[in-house]
């Protein structure tokens, strides 16, 4: 699935999950500011990652992490106004954003008033002038977060739309026929640079595309198997989600 062999870790419960996602972020954090002086990340929305969000939250544990040199950008979006209840900002916002020191300034959510298509390329805009371009001249992100469907599906990267065949564009605008509804996405190009992703699996219905990718890698069923990393990933999944992985996985 990736240049760099995936890796695995496994955890009891969502909360399981989530402490220790939250311990990974904050060493990406601080690793990246201390060698850099900056850390830029890419946030995933839907229900898993609040539990995660809510815990970075915590003056406790993020204790001695500069915000003001974390850079914050949405990976995927729902077209609809940030104070709806779809918005992945506003899950984002209401979880996490709203309750540490991160400067507004540094809160980057892409802007769903207006064509879609120009959306997509404001936000490419954004990346831009925001992030470090690699040699290929594609912008790096620290950390790269998502999450996945029972379809297999990951950022707003669906089966059977025309997104997954852009390999150009660094920001997309999407439709789903099976939701009706438009979305905007990092593209391949640029999930495909991070230094870092993490992916987040939880619940029984998420078994199946677990045991896809970690035992056929090759044989790309779904969405999310088409990542090919050029830097590290690590998923980060609940017993329920790895309950059809072979018993040399557990």
């Amino acid at each position: 699935m990736s240049i760099n062999q995936p890796q695995l870790y496994i955890t009891a419960d969502l909360p399981q999950l989530s402490q220790a996602a939250a311990t990974f972020w904050l060493q990406q954090a601080t690793k990246a500011i201390r060698e850099h002086g900056f850390f830029t990340v890419a946030l995933t929305g839907g229900a898993t990652p609040k539990p995660l969000y809510r815990l970075l939250s915590e003056p406790a544990r993020y204790k001695g992490l500069d915000w003001s040199r974390v850079q914050v950008f949405i990976g995927d979006e729902r077209v609809v106004p940030h104070d709806h209840a779809d918005s992945n900002y506003r899950m984002a916002s209401e979880t996490l954003l709203a309750h540490v020191p991160v400067p507004a300034e540094n809160i980057h959510p892409m802007q769903t008033d207006g064509p879609v298509d120009e959306v997509a390329q404001d936000y490419a805009r954004q990346l831009q002038g925001l992030l470090p371009l690699d040699e290929s001249g594609i912008p790096v992100f620290d950390l790269i977060m998502l999450g996945i469907g029972a379809d297999g599906h990951t950022a707003s990267l669906f089966p059977q739309t025309d997104i997954l065949s852009e390999h150009e564009k660094w920001v997309a605008a999407v439709y789903v026929d099976k939701l009706a509804s438009w979305r905007i996405s990092l593209t391949y190009p640029v999930l495909n640079h991070a230094k870092t992703i993490m992916v987040l699996a939880s619940g029984e219905n998420k078994a199946k595309v677990v045991q896809q990718v970690m035992t056929k890698p090759d044989d790309k069923v779904f969405p999310v198997q088409a990542i090919e990393a050029k830097g590290e990933m690590h998923w980060f999944v609940d017993a329920a989600a790895a309950k059809a992985l072979p018993a040399d996985f557990l």
